[in-house]
């Protein structure tokens, strides 16, 4: 068997939009630093779930977040209508004019996602998902932290539940599969939509991909690190 490996490091600062690709990165308690630190809700939505995402707004996808170097960062986002502050109103209006809806920013040192830290999930589920559902291999359709080799066997993450994984310098908690949505039928850079996928997900592994995880022990992971069951 194949050494297992880190192949792909993805932080998303603000969240349902475009990622940044990381050649290393420190994990802390509270996983990658500034991943989903920005986020917008729905105005007037009051629920567990309040987020404006690209299921509501897929232009989302087409803005590529940049964080300036500040301790808290502010942040320049770059669409194809022009550049603009993240946390200014020109941006606010621009999300209604696409969407025709109202939606304000939220921070969050901790991160706003749905349900864990940190993010997994290997190279052949991604495969077995993108030729199932007819669309190009493409991790970034699926919005994960990190993406590992860990064999031929899609959906063998899955066993990692309950149990701790070595991951370059850190150690991750591997809790529960990542229970999809529509998010990943959207394509990374156009946000068109291939239905196929998630129907495919859930044939093929319970609407399934990848696993929610924690912070056990702090460390730095880099792209080609070594993972392995502790």
């Amino acid at each position: 068997m194949a050494a297992m490996r880190v192949t792909n490091i993805t932080r998303y600062p603000v969240k349902s939009m475009r990622g940044e690709a990381l050649e290393n990165v420190d994990i802390d308690f509270v996983g990658l630093p500034f991943d989903r630190a920005f986020a917008f809700v729905q105005d007037g939505v009051f629920s567990p779930f309040p987020w404006f995402t690209a299921r509501d707004c897929p232009q989302l996808l087409k803005c590529q977040p940049t964080l300036s170097d500040d301790r808290w960062p502010t942040v320049r986002v770059a669409t194809p209508e022009g550049d603009f502050d993240l946390a200014g109103p020109e941006f606010r209006q621009k999300l209604q004019e696409w969407s025709g809806l109202s939606a304000s920013l939220r921070t969050d040192y901790r991160g706003c996602q749905d349900v864990a830290y940190v993010s997994v999930i290997s190279t052949a589920t991604i495969k077995a998902l993108a030729e199932a559902g007819g669309v190009e291999v493409d991790h970034r359709r699926f919005r994960m932290n990190f993406v590992v080799d860990i064999g031929d066997e899609p959906f063998a993450e899955n066993a990692w539940a309950g149990k701790a994984v070595a991951i370059g310098g850190a150690t991750i908690a591997v809790h529960e599969p990542d229970r999809r949505c529509n998010m990943i039928t959207l394509h990374p850079d156009t946000g068109e939509s291939s239905p196929a996928v998630l129907k495919m997900a859930g044939e093929l592994n319970n609407a399934c991909a990848g696993m929610y995880c924690s912070v056990l022990v702090e460390g730095t992971v880099a792209v080609g690190d070594p993972v392995s069951l502790v």
